[in-house]
């Protein structure tokens, strides 16, 4: 999830504070970001058929399951074994189908319950939590955080394409400092993308730790000293998103494969967490022959909600309405 993706968890541009942060006696607690502003917006009621399609820990489902009992029907999708496995334990039921996969693969899944189930394959409601949980953060093996040494791998699967690191060691300068600046807005692009890719191939980046070694000796030492954000932040976002092809999937969802699924009327929430996705999230709800926006501005998480899940400081809520006879 979403999550950074998640149902999700929290912010991309920071490692985890507060609530969601692990410590060495326990699991992460994942936190689903504007639990009750989404329950509220999807307008939700007995019987309908929703789709969460960033499971993540669970926590959005959960309720969604509550609200629309035994009578409905929840799908949900999650990239990551691991996220199924936790999520499993709170959503569950006769009623509940968990897909292992993107949910730009939604189409084929509703195909395939309409054959069984007689129903129209259609959602009534649809989720996008484009976070990541804290349980993918804490997990050193995944390599979210570059807080933590770690395999630089940075994939939701780990059955998908190749890892961040193998990116690296076969990219060319020009196509790092592309993806630095497209996917993480990084000012230094144009120093970082050749360092990075000389180390990579000598194969000195393997692990998180390699790459901030990297991203510390390039960037200005003024940077270091007075920014904000780690120079890294940026760096990891942009290589996530790379090796997950995700705005690849929010934009085909959006534009292609939410419009032909989605019901008439039916609703769509997505909760961003940086400027590119939800640039694309305005762009699309802003198709009047697709979408009614049912939000004019973004719903962003109370103070409260902030001061309890520091990470949920980004999230930025867009809900739209399909529009019927399209």
């Amino acid at each position: 999830m979403g999550n950074f993706s998640a149902g999700n968890a929290s912010t991309p541009d920071a490692e985890p504070a507060g609530p969601g942060k692990k410590n060495s006696s326990q699991r992460a607690v994942h936190l689903p970001v504007m639990l009750r502003e989404v329950i509220q917006h999807l307008q939700l009621e007995s019987g309908l058929v929703v789709a969460d399609g960033t499971l993540g820990a669970g926590g959005h489902s959960r309720e969604i399951l509550k609200a629309i009992g035994s009578a409905g029907m929840l799908l949900a999708f999650d990239r990551d074994p691991m996220m199924i496995s936790l999520a499993e334990k709170i959503v569950c039921g006769e009623n509940v189908h968990i897909h292992h996969g993107s949910y730009i693969e939604i189409r084929d899944v509703l195909q395939r319950h309409s054959q069984s189930t007689g129903r129209p394959p259609l959602v009534d409601r649809m989720l996008l939590d484009l976070g990541y949980s804290s349980d993918q953060l804490a997990d050193r093996q995944r390599g979210f955080s570059f807080q933590t040494e770690g395999p630089l791998d940075l994939r939701f699967s780990t059955s998908e394409n190749v890892s961040a690191a193998q990116w690296l060691a076969t990219a060319h300068d020009s196509q790092i400092v592309r993806v630095l600046t497209e996917f993480g807005e990084e000012p230094f692009a144009e120093r970082l993308g050749p360092a990075i890719s000389l180390a990579a191939r000598r194969g000195e980046i393997q692990t998180t730790k390699d790459l901030v070694r990297v991203v510390e000796q390039t960037v200005p030492p003024a940077i270091l000293r007075n920014a904000e954000k780690h120079p890294a932040t940026r760096v990891f976002q942009a290589l996530r998103i790379q090796v997950n092809d995700e705005l690849t999937h929010v934009s085909t969802m959006l534009n292609q494969i939410a419009p032909e699924v989605l019901a008439p009327r039916g609703i769509m929430a997505v909760i961003t967490f940086h400027s590119l996705e939800d640039r694309l999230v305005k762009q699309a709800f802003r198709q009047k022959n697709l979408w009614e926006e049912v939000t004019d501005k973004p719903i962003v998480p109370t103070p409260a909600e902030i001061r309890f899940n520091p990470r949920s400081r980004s999230a930025k809520l867009r809900v739209a309405r399909r529009v019927p006879g399209q």
